[in-house]
């Protein structure tokens, strides 16, 4: 375990974590010492396994965003092993293997799948951790939206339309919760080099996002991590209903 510990004594909820960016989110939040909730439709004992062999604290939980029995159940079991709860990442979201289209050939099953998952999910988890949060008078909500909602990304248009959702949602929670010391942030990626992207996306559509970037390279899991802990640790304190995007400077806004 590497880090400065600004985040010891915490304990955190990453939805979505048990692959790709959530397992990045995961190890860089138990790298500066909080307790780590993997939680995913996935299974995230491979992720928990690794943080806790690098001396972390990390439970693996079976959740489905979209179910709101198992949100609350994911939230019991954090708080019967950790007894707190100051973090939630809503980082679950389909976006890695969805097949870029025209909006007129989107299925209305997929665009209402896309925003059950991507919408009412972290709309659930807030739900079921604001109370603790709450009783607590303190907690550190991130919301996962995209660098395409100040783009106007196209061929994803129930993709980029549910990540807007997400932009509005933070402003709206952030003042419905900030008399109870919670805040809540968006952090809004660009294109990410997951493995899910690099399978199922061509180099040249890759490479024509890294052209908009003012810093010209691939945009990497770990790169998002800085921000992510900042937004989750007492630094950002006073920060709350705000976007960061990390995308190299494709987007200034």
């Amino acid at each position: 375990m590497s880090g400065s510990g600004r985040l010891n004594g915490k304990v955190a909820i990453i939805t979505g974590a048990a692959q790709g960016i959530g397992a990045e989110y995961a190890r860089a939040l138990s790298g500066e010492g909080a307790s780590v909730v993997v939680a995913d439709v996935l299974d995230a004992n491979p992720v928990v396994e690794a943080i806790v062999e690098d001396g972390g604290k990390a439970l693996a939980v079976h959740c489905d965003v979209t179910n709101p029995a198992s949100v609350q159940s994911m939230v019991a079991a954090t708080l019967e092993r950790f007894g707190r709860l100051d973090i939630l990442v809503n980082n679950a979201a389909l976006f890695g293997n969805v097949k870029r289209k025209p909006f007129e050939e989107i299925e209305s099953e997929e665009w209402d799948r896309m925003m059950a998952v991507n919408v009412r999910g972290p709309f659930e988890c807030v739900k079921a951790v604001a109370p603790t949060m709450r009783s607590q008078k303190y907690g550190k909500i991130v919301n996962i939206a995209s660098g395409t909602v100040f783009k106007g990304q196209t061929m994803l248009l129930h993709y980029v339309t549910s990540k807007g959702a997400i932009v509005a949602m933070t402003r709206s929670l952030a003042r419905e919760l900030g008399d109870d010391g919670i805040r809540v942030n968006t952090l809004a990626p660009g294109l990410v080099m997951s493995e899910n992207v690099k399978n199922n996306w061509a180099p040249g559509q890759v490479q024509n996002t890294v052209n908009t970037r003012a810093i010209k390279r691939e945009l990497t899991p770990e790169d998002m991590c800085g921000t992510l802990i900042y937004l989750c640790s007492p630094e950002s304190d006073f920060v709350t209903g705000q976007v960061l995007v990390v995308d190299g400077g494709a987007v200034m806004h």
